[in-house]
């Protein structure tokens, strides 16, 4: 009997790339979101969820509802019947970005009736030998076979776990997120990317995050030329958020009252070299009206010695 396979990837650049190596059999699902900034619903496909994100796309990233509608929403209709498939494979990758569009797509399956169905993840990240951190299409052609040869079978428990973290991640106590990190699991990066979102919220003593800290450590450090420089180097070296252009732009948007442009050289301004040793709370002068899942950004503070948050 011929095996029916559903492979639900990351991004375009996967698809495009396990389809040219002819690597599966199956359809493809290709998951175009990025659930890991602004608001979110619990259902995804609903008509309430639909409109959130694609005003938040419109606003903040210029994706008008029919692209959004055309590029995600229709990928959709793959799982209007789920149990016709024999197994389903997840392809996501080390990184918070990744992480909360995997939980997303779990809770779906659940709640479209998966029970008995095989769920795999195929997960990159750690590469033997090797001191960086590799996404999939940054994996070997034979890297991204063995990848593929070597997936993780999910169990109920793991894809319990998945879909309680995105409930938690769409309601308004994220404190309640801090409670799933040492929760034991076959994914083995989820730990590490809920530390990091926690992480995303300001720091109480400056009003900064820990990767906006970390470009204002990186301007310091390095010899950076100019912000299409820093850009380069905060991609690079961003540790477990995942970030792509689009978002890291945005990130660096608010920083500019931090940073100096000499005539060959970027560096910290007066109050950037203040945030960056703890000196002063800038708090004030960076609160927007940002959404992390069902939570503004702004609403809460990291206690970086505790590693919670606190409600404002």
């Amino acid at each position: 009997m011929k095996s029916n396979t559903l492979h639900i990837t990351n991004g375009d650049s996967l698809t495009h790339r396990i389809q040219e190596l002819n690597l599966v059999k199956g359809e493809i699902m290709t998951w175009r979101e990025m659930l890991c900034e602004g608001p979110t619903e619990i259902k995804i496909e609903s008509e309430d969820s639909i409109k959130k994100r694609g005003g938040f796309l419109k606003k903040y990233y210029r994706i008008d509802s029919s692209s959004y509608k055309e590029k995600f929403v229709s990928q959709l209709k793959k799982l209007e019947d789920v149990t016709s498939y024999d197994e389903i494979i997840l392809w996501f990758e080390y990184d918070l970005f990744c992480h909360i569009n995997m939980v997303a797509a779990i809770s779906l399956l659940l709640r479209k009736g998966i029970k008995d169905t095989p769920i795999y993840l195929v997960c990159s990240g750690k590469i033997k030998h090797e001191k960086k951190l590799f996404g999939l299409c940054e994996l070997s052609d034979l890297h991204l076979k063995n990848h593929y040869q070597s997936k993780v079978q999910l169990t109920i428990d793991d894809l319990e776990l998945a879909a309680h973290i995105w409930t938690l991640y769409c309601e308004s106590k994220p404190q309640k997120i801090a409670g799933q990190i040492k929760k034991n699991s076959s994914f083995e990066y989820l730990s590490i990317c809920l530390r990091a979102h926690l992480q995303r919220f300001p720091n109480m003593l400056t009003g900064l995050n820990t990767l906006e800290h970390n470009v204002l450590e990186m301007v310091n450090t390095h010899q950076v030329k100019n912000i299409k420089h820093l850009i380069g180097y905060a991609l690079e070296y961003q540790g477990y958020y995942g970030y792509g252009d689009m978002q890291m732009k945005r990130v660096l948007a608010r920083l500019f009252q931090f940073l100096d442009q000499t005539k060959d050289r970027l560096l910290l301004s007066e109050r950037g070299t203040l945030a960056l040793h703890q000196k002063k709370n800038f708090y004030n002068t960076q609160i927007l009206d940002w959404y992390y899942g069902g939570v503004k950004k702004y609403d809460f503070l990291y206690n970086d010695e505790t590693h919670s948050l606190l409600k404002l």
